[in-house]
């Protein structure tokens, strides 16, 4: 935090790299190398880590084995542990496997709906109400993100009706949050303003309203910081900015989790993370891959913690 902040607020940041940040790299981690990412970040004192995926593995092999992963990872009493899932099936695997948080996903265009799920928008909200009806009954919570929130690379502008839609049924059949997540890196701020505001005037103030942004275009962090300021407290963020969607033509890397923090951090914002130890988890990762991650922190250093540690030296 620099001297000059005057912001003192928490957001919450939701560590995705486990799951979305791996789910469309060729290289398929183990199970004990996802472990790994997962109990490293926990370390880092990262408190909420979507760690999985409960698809068919058929369609994701890089999340094959979830419950193998979520079997062997530490479980720290104050870190969430969420899991995404699709359909009952995907549901039911994820409360068997000790899931704290189920993830639900309806897209906000027909077309990307049917690529990334196999079902309209509207079978995949007639089946949200079981599936809410399951997960909320089990004690465990439910989130809902609405894909392609901000546009749609196969049907371009997204409609800001079927979002907010979409997150009216959200409210309805319980879920804790509603997540709004740019699946193609297309967003500006402005419009991530407007949307926001557009999404909260309908929702009750008890329903917690988060953002999940990729860095496609390279206006991730800006959308980010938009984000935050118009109100947002939870932001989702990928460990050295791996992964994209592999159902999303063009759909690059997520946001840097250490880049997000770095950022939050020198505006003033609460992240509750060692960003040192973050950063050098992000160095680790960046050893599974052939190329540099796109994070920007973990190859300048942090600022001004370098500096003054060289002057103490």
């Amino acid at each position: 935090m620099t001297e000059s902040s005057e912001v003192h607020m928490n957001v919450e940041i939701c560590e995705v790299g486990p799951r979305d940040g791996l789910q469309s790299e060729k290289r398929i981690w183990s199970v004990a190398e996802r472990v790994e990412l997962i109990n490293k970040l926990t370390q880092a004192g990262v408190k909420r880590i979507e760690a999985a995926s409960f698809v068919n593995p058929k369609r994701v092999p890089q999340m094959a084995n979830a419950e193998a992963v979520m079997a062997e990872i530490d479980r720290p009493s104050h870190v969430r542990v969420a899991g995404l899932a699709l359909n009952m099936r995907g549901i039911e695997r994820a409360l068997d496997a000790g899931v704290d948080e189920v993830r639900y996903v309806v897209v906000a265009s027909e077309t990307f709906n049917l690529k990334n799920q196999g079902a309209s928008i509207d079978e995949t909200l007639t089946g949200l109400e079981g599936i809410a009806k399951r997960v909320i009954e089990s004690g465990r919570l439910l989130s809902g993100t609405i894909g392609a929130s901000f546009g749609c690379p196969f049907e371009g502008h997204t409609s800001t009706d079927v979002v907010v839609q979409i997150a009216r049924r959200y409210e309805q059949v319980g879920v804790h949050e509603v997540m709004l997540a740019d699946t193609i890196g297309c967003a500006v701020p402005s419009q991530v303003r407007n949307l926001i505001s557009a999404v909260r005037a309908e929702l009750s103030e008890t329903i917690g309203l988060g953002c999940h942004f990729h860095n496609t275009r390279n206006t991730g962090i800006a959308n980010a910081v938009a984000a935050v300021e118009a109100g947002v407290k939870i932001l989702d963020s990928s460990i050295g900015g791996i992964g994209g969607c592999p159902f999303a033509p063009r759909a690059t890397g997520n946001i840097s989790t250490e880049d997000l923090c770095y950022v939050l951090r020198n505006m003033g914002y609460d992240i509750g993370i060692d960003l040192a130890r973050l950063v050098d988890v992000a160095k680790w990762a960046e050893g599974f891959f052939d190329e540099p991650l796109p994070g920007q922190v973990m190859k300048a250093g942090l600022f001004p913690d370098d500096v003054l540690a060289k002057l103490a030296a």
